[in-house]
């Protein structure tokens, strides 16, 4: 046989250099997994730090809260479904946290409301369907309510890059608004004097 001819510090050494081979193998199989693992293990990390502020971001967007002041003009609702001073839930999605919410009345308004689309004075993308820009917001708007498919500038600031913008208004709505405070169901941020949620998107707390 071919192995009987081999001396044998010769085939020790040809064993061991064998086994070295193998366990080059080994230790780059091993090696290339942790390299994988690790990589996986940092683009996971990016994504989640990504997400976080997209949703930072939008989130900052939007003043929640505001002083309380109204537009001039604006009428006090006499006979409003949901008091100023009581309770009532949210069932609209404005933003994150919102819908759910147990929110107090603060304030309660007759007025027209305008689902609007408009693009930022700050640049990006356009917002559609914005709820809600009030009737006493726009400037110049007259005594009647505006139709839909109208423009005009917006005298508002709700969002960042909002006051100063051309709009168009998508829906029109005759309704009582309500300003409130609530605090959010996803972060426990308390939000004072919101603008505005109408009255389709209240209700009572059974």
């Amino acid at each position: 046989m071919l192995i009987k001819k081999i001396k044998k510090p010769v085939l020790i050494s040809l064993l061991a250099s064998i086994f070295l081979v193998l366990g080059a193998c080994s230790n780059g199989t091993d090696d290339g997994k942790e390299n994988n693992e690790e990589k996986n293990s940092t683009a996971s990390e990016e994504n989640k730090e990504g997400s976080e502020e997209m949703e930072g971001m939008d989130h900052n967007n939007m003043d929640m809260s505001s002083s309380g002041a109204v537009p001039e003009g604006l009428k006090v609702a006499e006979d409003p479904t949901y008091k100023v001073g009581s309770k009532a839930i949210i069932n609209s999605d404005h933003m994150e946290g919102m819908k759910g919410a147990e929110a107090t009345i603060v304030g309660a308004f007759d007025t027209t409301a305008y689902a609007i689309s408009y693009d930022p004075t700050t640049g990006g993308e356009r917002v559609k369907n914005h709820k809600w820009v009030i009737h006493e917001e726009i400037p110049d708007a007259g005594d009647q309510p505006l139709d839909p498919g109208s423009e005009f500038t917006i005298d508002a600031s709700h969002m960042e890059g909002m006051d100063g913008a051309k709009a168009v208004i998508d829906t029109a709505e005759k309704t009582t608004v309500y300003m409130v405070d609530f605090t959010t169901t996803t972060s426990d941020i308390e939000v004072k004097n919101h603008k505005w949620v109408t009255e389709s998107e209240l209700s009572p707390i059974e």
